[in-house]
């Protein structure tokens, strides 16, 4: 907190607690912000709703009615009327990959083509403009959509991109395809082998198809060339110009490298980071923070590091979620481990340096058995540690063994889950895990009723920024292709006031900040959001169609749409 944040605050708790109230108009510091005639959620149970809200500097100083807050009014006060539209906290996205993000709003779309044919073409006209040399990347490409649903090759691109290389990824992140071009420069034949922790899909003969899994991704990402200083800027700044738009206030990074967060703190420096980030570099790195002392959630109110992210397994979509038992259809396919885990004693010794140095751990998890594993090496942690305020995270948590909730809850693991993941799997998740498995899939009811804490994000760029889209995910359980429109498994909906709640307050207490931001509270960072429905009382599936109308980010506006739509 800087000087005159600290000073600010000293003044409130003198004018709110120790003068008495007649006395306070006169004197009271003047606010730079008041928003009047709210509908405030203000995900502070100690007060739920309000009316208005006034802001000193980056600050929430007072909430309350209207007439609370007209002691604050100044000469120079900025006074907005929210004509009785709902006020929320900012939301706070607790998984995203925000630079990969900003760039796939340039890239390639591949994600709403419905046919293989549609896939192709799309391809052939990006090869036709693009520079010599330069790659074809992204994408988000999605087989399910399909008729029939089959993975693509590089038969289907290689004479449209003769001269161009391509590699365009699966939507799940956890499977891309090459081009035959792509495949020469990375030097994968019939003789490669699969690496630890994923798969070179082949053909009868055993020839590569062009799809690549998990780790053998690797074999292409190595000799696609390092993005420039400037086109990561150029990432950051059209990520951050988004994210404002739909009410993202907070991002938690994970797995950046080193010279995305050297981006952050350069517009941090020059005063054009109006996102706040935690950043979660990749395990493997773990060694880095540990020398220089770096402990969680380490640094300020916009850019903070003291986490690691580490990989348990694969996705569902792509077959490599690691489960007890098989994929149905899918021969003895259980899934892969990823390569941190060759051995699972590397993951361990990896966790005990993290812990140790008093890093927060992080782990992508997504089959039964790559949840139960991690929870098993958590376990050995507390074990050679002791009991600590470590706050845990599994990311995804997507498919969980009936007797692991009460393991979540007894180690205080957060699941750090997003909603959307759950309306777009439920389209085929049944046909590949079957109704059993599927049943505890994006448990978040379960969870709950296991008192586990949930932290809620999307996965950007793998699914929608869009807080709404989640919430309404969240809510309706309601699958993309219409199929479940009263819910997937309708007993894990959450309530509005419950997903908001995740969205906030969960995603903060999965940073350590639950006490810096995440409700409309006196004292905390004014990242608050203005929205066009109060979502608590239309309909559940209108929710998606709500739009964000203001954002503030420390109380300065970030995002106005009518500005935007001038």
């Amino acid at each position: 907190m800087n000087r005159r944040n600290c000073l600010l605050s000293l003044l409130v708790l003198v004018f709110c607690i120790v003068l008495p109230g007649q006395n306070r108009a006169q004197s009271s510091p003047a606010a730079d912000l008041i928003i009047t005639n709210a509908k405030i959620w203000t995900v502070d149970k100690s007060l739920p709703v309000a009316q208005a809200v006034t802001v000193i500097g980056d600050r929430i100083v007072a909430v309350g009615s209207n007439t609370d807050v007209e002691v604050w009014r100044g000469p120079h006060t900025q006074v907005i009327d929210a004509g009785g539209k709902l006020l929320l906290p900012g939301f706070n996205d607790a998984h995203v990959h925000f630079v990969s993000g900003g760039r796939q709003l340039d890239s390639i779309q591949l994600n709403d083509a419905t046919s293989t044919q549609e896939f192709a073409r799309r391809i052939g006209e990006r090869a036709k403009v693009t520079p010599k040399g330069e790659w074809i990347e992204g994408g988000n490409w999605d087989e399910t959509k399909w008729n029939p649903a089959e993975m693509p090759t590089k038969g289907l691109i290689d004479a449209l991109t003769p001269d161009t290389p391509v590699f365009v990824s699966r939507y799940d992140g956890h499977m891309g395809l090459a081009n035959s071009l792509a495949l020469r420069l990375a030097g994968i034949t019939a003789k490669t082998p699969d690496p630890p922790g994923g798969a070179i899909v082949r053909d009868a003969q055993g020839n590569p198809t062009g799809a690549l899994k998990d780790a053998a991704t690797d074999y292409i990402e190595k000799v696609i060339p390092e993005l420039s200083h400037e086109q990561r800027v150029k990432a950051v700044k059209r990520a951050l110009a988004y994210a404002a738009s739909v009410g993202v206030t907070s991002v938690q990074h994970m797995d950046p490298s080193y010279a995305d967060i050297a981006v952050y703190a350069e517009l941090l420096q020059r005063g054009e980071l109006t996102t706040r980030i935690y950043a979660a570099p990749l395990i493997t790195q773990v060694e880095d923070q540990v020398k220089i002392g770096i402990r969680h959630a380490f640094g300020g109110p916009y850019l903070r590091i003291g986490a690691v992210k580490a990989y348990a397994d694969g996705s569902l979509g792509s077959g490599t979620a690691y489960f007890y038992e098989p994929f149905l259809n899918q021969g003895n396919n259980r899934g892969l481990l990823s390569d941190e885990m060759h051995p699972i004693s590397l993951m361990r010794d990896r966790y005990m340096t993290a812990d140790a140095a008093g890093l927060q751990i992080c782990t992508h998890a997504i089959g039964d058995e790559g949840i139960s594993t991690i929870l098993d090496l958590y376990t050995d942690v507390v074990k050679a540690h002791g009991e600590a305020d470590r706050r845990f995270r599994i990311e995804h948590a997507q498919h969980m063994a009936a007797k692991d909730f009460d393991r979540f809850a007894q180690l205080h693991v957060i699941a750090s889950v997003q909603p959307y993941h759950a309306i777009d799997d439920g389209r085929f998740a049944e046909s590949h895990i079957g109704h059993d498995r599927a049943s505890r899939t994006y448990a978040f009811r379960t969870f709950l009723d296991h008192g586990v804490r949930l932290a809620f994000g999307t996965d950007w760029e793998v699914a929608p920024l869009d807080p709404l889209l989640t919430v309404y995910a969240a809510v309706t359980r309601a699958t993309l292709d219409g199929k479940n429109p009263h819910g997937w498994f309708p007993d894990q909906k959450l309530s509005v006031a419950e997903t908001i709640e995740a969205y906030t307050m969960g995603s903060a207490y999965a940073e350590f900040q639950e006490n810096k931001k995440g409700s409309i509270t006196p004292g905390k960072l004014a990242d608050i959001v203005l929205l066009s429905d109060d979502i608590f009382s239309i309909d559940p599936g209108r929710i998606r169609d709500t739009k964000v109308l203001k954002t503030f980010v420390g109380g300065k506006l970030v995002y106005d749409v009518s500005a935007a739509v001038k």
